[in-house]
């Protein structure tokens, strides 16, 4: 189970016991936000997009959509989305669950987007449909071995 492998991977940082594991689904950010009781918009989306030599995963806000000039022109490639079956072959996390943690395969690049730095705390998944983590932006980036910030989204209107 990819929680599983995610409370072993926060082991290294003591941050296994912050696991928050949810009675309802944290599925989507919508459910996310209700079952946290917080602002949709701070709930750290995992966002996984297909590279030739591998794969980028986007943690952004809830609340912000890809944009697709500003990834261009960021990774020199038009954003495409992993499928379901890949998002687990790349991930080793199914869709709902995905996040930045736990991720053993070489070829996969992680990246925060700026959409996040509005905020002092943020949520992402720990890899099941119901569970999550608070995180500081500084904590999110170590603990995800991020390759660094990027800005490629828009926020919704």
């Amino acid at each position: 189970m990819s929680i599983e492998k995610v409370r072993e991977y926060l082991k290294q940082f003591n941050r296994e016991k912050d696991i928050i594991e949810l009675e309802h689904s944290s599925a989507t950010v919508q459910l996310a936000a209700e079952a946290l009781g917080v602002e949709p918009e701070r709930i750290a989306k995992t966002l996984s997009f297909k590279i030739p030599e591998g794969a980028i995963l986007v943690v952004a806000a809830g609340d912000a959509r890809i944009d697709n000039k500003k990834f261009k022109s960021q990774f020199g490639l038009k954003a495409k989305m992993l499928s379901p079956e890949e998002v687990i072959e790349f991930t080793g996390h199914a869709i709902g669950g995905v996040c930045p943690f736990a991720i053993e395969n070489k070829n996969v690049k992680i990246y925060l987007d700026d959409s996040l730095k509005r905020f002092e705390t943020v949520y992402p998944a720990c890899g099941s449909g119901n569970s999550a983590i608070k995180l500081t932006l500084t904590e999110l980036e170590e603990l995800s071995h991020a390759s660094g910030w990027v800005d490629v989204s828009k926020l919704s209107e």
